[in-house]
C-alpha cells in the first residue's frame, strides 16, 4: 500500500501547540462581527442570507472588483444596515485582517486560494469558514490543521448539503439506530456541466479542473453528510481509498459538435468523464464516491446508506427510499416502503433542526433551504458558545481526496493511505450534537 508523505512536520503525529480541536468551542459571541471575501455570485447569495440573521453584522467587504462591493453595500443599505468597510485589491484580504474590524472570515473565493487566505486570517486570531473544497493538496490539509491548532479558532467548511432536510432526516434516524450499524455507504457529484464549461470564451477554472485533474476534484457535497452518519473523526476515520477513471468522451464530443474550430476543439481531458473512488475506513465500513460532470445525466448526489438493519436512498427533485429489516414481511428486505409509509417515516423523524427552522430556511432560501439552515445553524453555535458542526479536521479529511484519488489514479488505482489529521483525537472525540436551535432566542421569530 503506498503511504502519503505529508510533507509537513505533522509527520510525528504531535499536535501542534495549543492541542486539538475535537469539540472546540469559545465564549459566546452576541456580536458576531463578520467579513465577506469575495463577492460574486456565491459570496452575493451568502450575504442576502446573512443580512437577515440577528446578531449578525456584516463589518467589512472585500474583493478585487469595487462594483461588487458596491453593490454589497447597496444591500446592507436596503436592509437598513450600517455601510461596512471597503477593502479592494488582489490582497486587500491582508488589510482586512490586519485592522482586526471582524471576527469571521467567510471565504467565498476561488478554490485554488482558499488555503492561503484561510491560513492568513485564522494567524490574524479570526474564525473561519470557508467554501468547499478547502484545500487541494495534503500539504494544504496539514497547513490549515495546524494554523487552526496554533491560533485556537474555528476553521469550518461551508458543506450546506450536510443541511439538506433528507441529508438531516438520514443523521436523525442513524443516529437513533433504526438502520443498525452502516455498513456501506454511497455519495456523489452527479451534474451535467458541458453547456456550463464551454459557455464563457476561453478557458474557464471549471474547465481547467477537468482538463488538469486526475481524481475527483470536488468530492465534498457527497460526502460531507455520510461522513455525519458514520462518525468520521469521531469513532472512525478513513483509512485509505482506491480511485479510477473512466476514459474522456463526453466533453471532447461536445467540443467536435458544438464549437468545432473554437479554442475548445481538439482539447483533451486527463480526468476522464467518471472517476470512481472506493474509501475503506478503520472499522471497515466502505463509502463510494462518484464525480461526474461530462455525461447527460441528471443532478444526482446518490446519499445512500446501508445497514444492518435498514436502507435508506435520496431521490433529488422527488423524494427518498427507505426500507427497516424489522418491518418487511419475512424479516428481510425485498422492497421499499411504499411513498405513504414513507413519508409518515419522514414526518416523524424529521431533523430537529429542520422541525425548528425548516420553515424559515425554505422562505429565505439557498438550494431548498440548506444554504440558510448552514448560516442560522453556525451564528447560533458562536452566539451559544457551542462547538460548530464541522471542525478542521472534517475540512482536512474531506478536502484531501481531491490530491489523494490523484494520486491512485496516477499509480494504476493503487491503494493510498489517508493520514490521520487528529493525530488519534477520532478514538476519544464525541459526535457533534446537531440539535434545533431556539428561534426566540435567536430574535427570529
Amino acid at each position: 500500500m503506498a503511504a502519503v508523505a505529508g510533507g509537513c512536520l505533522s509527520a510525528d503525529n504531535k499536535l501542534c501547540s495549543g492541542g486539538s480541536m475535537a469539540g472546540f468551542s469559545v465564549k459566546p459571541m452576541k456580536r458576531i462581527r463578520t467579513a465577506m471575501v469575495a463577492l460574486g455570485g456565491r459570496g452575493y447569495w451568502a450575504l442576502q442570507r446573512l443580512v437577515t440573521i440577528p446578531g449578525l453584522e456584516i463589518t467589512a467587504l472585500c474583493d478585487l472588483d469595487g462594483e461588487k462591493i458596491a453593490k454589497a453595500q447597496k444591500l446592507l443599505a436596503e436592509k437598513g444596515k450600517p455601510p461596512a468597510k471597503e477593502y479592494v485589491g488582489a490582497e486587500a484580504y491582508k488589510r482586512l485582517v490586519d485592522d482586526a474590524v471582524a471576527d469571521v472570515f467567510y471565504n467565498c473565493t476561488p478554490r485554488d486560494i482558499h488555503t492561503e487566505l484561510n491560513v492568513y486570517a485564522m494567524n490574524g486570531k479570526m474564525h473561519v469558514l470557508t467554501e468547499v473544497p478547502s484545500g487541494r493538496t495534503v500539504e494544504e490539509c496539514w497547513q490549515t490543521v495546524e494554523t487552526c491548532e496554533k491560533n485556537r479558532v474555528h476553521c469550518m467548511m461551508l458543506e450546506n448539503c450536510c443541511y439538506g432536510e433528507f441529508e438531516m432526516l438520514a443523521l436523525n434516524i442513524v443516529r437513533k439506530g433504526l438502520l443498525g450499524e452502516i455498513v456501506q455507504c454511497d455519495g456523489a457529484y452527479i451534474h451535467d456541466q458541458r453547456k456550463m464549461q464551454f459557455s464563457k470564451p476561453g478557458i474557464s477554472w471549471r474547465l481547467k479542473d477537468t482538463i488538469d485533474k486526475y481524481g475527483n476534484f470536488y468530492p465534498t457535497h457527497g460526502l460531507g453528510p455520510l461522513c455525519k452518519c458514520l462518525g468520521i473523526n469521531r469513532g472512525d476515520r478513513f483509512d485509505y481509498l482506491v480511485s479510477m477513471n473512466s476514459c474522456s468522451a463526453s466533453f471532447e464530443a461536445m467540443a467536435r459538435r458544438k464549437h468545432k474550430g473554437s479554442v475548445f476543439d481538439g482539447l483533451k481531458f486527463n480526468r476522464g468523464d467518471v472517476n470512481f473512488t472506493l474509501i475503506r475506513t478503520v472499522k471497515g465500513r466502505l463509502v463510494s464516491l462518484q464525480h461526474n460532470v461530462a455525461t447527460p445525466r441528471p443532478y444526482d448526489r446518490i446519499n445512500q446508506l446501508v445497514g444492518t438493519k435498514g436502507i435508506m436512498r435520496g431521490i433529488d427533485g422527488s423524494g427518498y427510499r427507505i426500507c427497516f429489516e424489522s418491518e418487511a414481511c419475512d424479516g428481510g428486505a425485498h422492497g421499499y416502503f411504499d411513498k405513504e409509509k414513507a413519508q409518515a417515516i419522514r414526518k416523524e423523524y424529521m431533523h430537529p433542526l429542520w422541525k425548528s427552522a425548516g420553515e424559515i430556511a425554505k422562505r429565505v432560501g439557498g438550494h431548498g433551504g440548506m444554504d440558510y439552515m448552514m448560516d442560522i445553524r453556525w451564528a447560533y453555535c458562536l452566539q451559544n458558545g457551542l462547538p460548530l458542526d464541522s471542525d478542521v479536521y472534517d475540512l482536512a479529511s474531506w478536502s484531501s481526496i481531491i490530491d489523494l484519488t490523484e494520486r491512485s489514479v496516477k499509480s494504476g488505482s493503487r491503494p493510498v493511505e489517508f493520514p490521520d489529521f487528529t493525530r488519534g483525537a477520532w478514538k476519544t472525540a464525541k459526535p457533534v450534537d446537531i440539535d434545533g436551535i431556539d428561534l426566540d432566542k435567536m430574535g427570529l421569530a
